[in-house]
């Protein structure tokens, strides 16, 4: 429900703004949804003791250095309807937004084994060409039996199980026999 309400907002703001006046905002809702990782900072702000124009207040010292009258206006607005707590899901919409215009995304690789970073830029560019994007990967060790690669603005997840590969061979050879 957050979600499609982020979208309603984000599709306001895109009216008249350029890429890079989205990225910038992308990046102040970005740093503002980490605020919301903090209990103390969610209980202030969810707290029925704490006025629209506390919260309101709160917020906008949050994003003064955006120096930007759209922000302020949406945070204003947001305060004013009582959806403070969809900050996140807006940001993380933005977020996805920004990617699909500008096509640039970033993805994982997941593998029980270390991998070279030759093997990693090989899998970037070629899911790159392959998507008609500019995919980054990034490696993180995970207990996975081969390797998985994970790009999920992009809904794209591949891997190659050890175990999946080894029955796949096993069963090709009795069917050969």
């Amino acid at each position: 429900m957050e979600e499609l309400i982020a979208k309603r907002y984000i599709k306001a703001m895109k009216i008249g703004s350029d890429i890079t006046s989205m990225e910038n905002t992308t990046f102040v809702f970005s740093a503002l949804a980490e605020s919301f990782k903090n209990d103390k900072f969610v209980q202030i702000i969810e707290s029925p003791d704490v006025s629209n124009d506390q919260k309101s207040e709160i917020l906008l010292a949050a994003v003064k250095a955006a120096n930007s009258q759209e922000i302020d206006n949406l945070i204003k607005l947001l305060v004013e309807h009582k959806r403070i707590s969809i900050i996140p899901a807006i940001a993380e919409a933005m977020r996805k937004d920004v990617a699909n215009t500008t096509k640039i995304y970033d993805g994982v690789v997941y593998s029980d084994s270390d991998l070279d970073n030759k093997v990693i830029e090989d899998l970037s560019s070629g899911l790159s060409k392959k998507f008609d994007s500019n995919i980054s990967l990034k490696f993180v060790k995970d207990d996975f039996n081969g390797i998985k690669v994970d790009v999920e603005d992009l809904g794209i997840e591949i891997n190659f199980s050890k175990s999946r590969i080894n029955s796949q061979i096993i069963e090709h050879i009795v069917k050969a026999i």
